[in-house]
């Protein structure tokens, strides 16, 4: 049974109300829609470290800062029948990662499949709404992204790679598509902040500090991450005997082919901070692929096989004291039904935001449920 104690702010309230704030900061209106559509996406999964929470800080706050563009100039650098190179010139990741993964599916579904590379884009929210375009069309959905320092490979303690998410969707004939959307890092810096704003510690071995010691202090280790001071472990843990290595090796694959196949930026060149100190863009690289399962025995083999895996999967034997075995994507399902009518829920933290950013703009016409509490 899901429970929740923090209010609910409607779902075309928020839409609309960020949908505002992205054209008040010089978001063209249909790129805003996008941009809200994303983020909101992430709530209804229950994906709570890569929603609401982050629309000021990630994307409001970066448009003030002056390194990321509001407005999308996306430039096709080189184009085959299946694939292409974008470049996104800095502007808003969403927009230029719905491009990419439309121009991935359209490819796949005159070909079979369809791969597009992007260089100097920004962050793009949850990697599965990208793959989830893809099973809504019965098509495979991969996706993968670098993103700033905050990974230390197994056995050292300096930030090098990103969190780096490798994302999989697959269509299924349940109700919701398989769709494993999780970092190559053991915790996302999203996750991390989530635990500062509401005031838990992170557990031990998500994170290893320069003595190669476990970190656990949320807010100390945000401040150290931005020092070079901590380095997220990547999945599996600190060291070997976890399999730490594995996540590493995943790290490194996503940041190949995040910077490889378009001569884009990488680890270092990521980190947001120019010569001189000052900030600046972090042209970070995606790659999307698109794959028509039609092509192959079709859809609805695919789709009847890929349920049959996974139910019999949740059928399998539970370990005592444990209800159920669940498969990548129903808890999100689960959630997405217990918010429908609901909304999205807000804490402390993310009320002030939101009524900061609408008194900055003068949005009046915005009144939230929580200020009528």
């Amino acid at each position: 049974m899901i429970q929740e104690t923090r209010p609910f702010v409607p779902w075309k309230l928020m839409n609309d109300f960020m949908i505002e704030v992205f054209k008040k900061e010089g978001v063209p209106e249909e790129d805003a829609a996008i941009c809200a559509d994303v983020l909101l996406e992430s709530d209804r999964r229950g994906i709570e470290s890569h929603g609401c929470n982050r629309f000021k800080p990630i994307y409001i706050d970066r448009i003030d800062a002056g390194i990321l563009n509001p407005k999308t100039e996306i430039g096709i650098i080189r184009e085959t029948p299946t694939t292409a190179v974008i470049d996104g010139h800095n502007g808003m990741g969403m927009v230029i990662g719905k491009t990419a993964m439309s121009m991935a599916i359209e490819k796949a579904a005159k070909y079979g499949m369809g791969m597009t590379a992007v260089r100097n884009s920004t962050h793009y929210g949850i990697a599965g709404y990208y793959a989830t375009m893809c099973t809504d069309r019965n098509m495979i959905g991969i996706t993968g992204t670098n993103a700033r320092p905050s990974t230390a490979p197994t056995f050292g303690v300096e930030n090098m790679l990103g969190t780096n998410p490798l994302t999989f969707g697959l269509p299924t004939d349940e109700e919701f598509p398989f769709v494993l959307d999780c970092a190559t890092s053991i915790s996302q810096r999203g996750k991390i902040e989530y635990y500062a704003r509401t005031g838990k510690p992170t557990p031990a071995g998500m994170v290893i500090g320069r003595d190669g010691q476990p970190m656990t202090d949320s807010e100390e280790i945000l401040r150290a991450l931005n020092e070079k001071r901590a380095a997220l472990a990547p999945l599996g843990g600190i060291g070997e005997e976890l399999a730490g290595y594995k996540g590493y090796g995943y790290a490194a694959v996503v940041e190949i082919l995040s910077a490889a196949l378009q001569a884009g930026s990488y680890m270092r060149m990521l980190s947001g901070i120019g010569a001189d100190g000052q900030k600046i863009p972090y042209p970070l690289g995606h790659f999307f692929i698109a794959i028509d399962t039609e092509a192959f025995m079709g859809a609805d083999v695919f789709k009847k096989t890929a349920g049959d895996i996974l139910r019999e999967l949740r059928a399998s034997e539970k370990a005592p004291g444990q209800d159920r075995i669940y498969t990548a994507g129903e808890k999100e399902y689960e959630i997405r039904q217990f918010r429908r009518d609901r909304g999205v829920p807000v804490g402390e933290a993310v009320q002030k935001e939101l009524t900061g950013l609408r008194d900055r703009f003068g949005l009046t016409q915005f009144v939230f449920p929580f200020e009528e509490a």
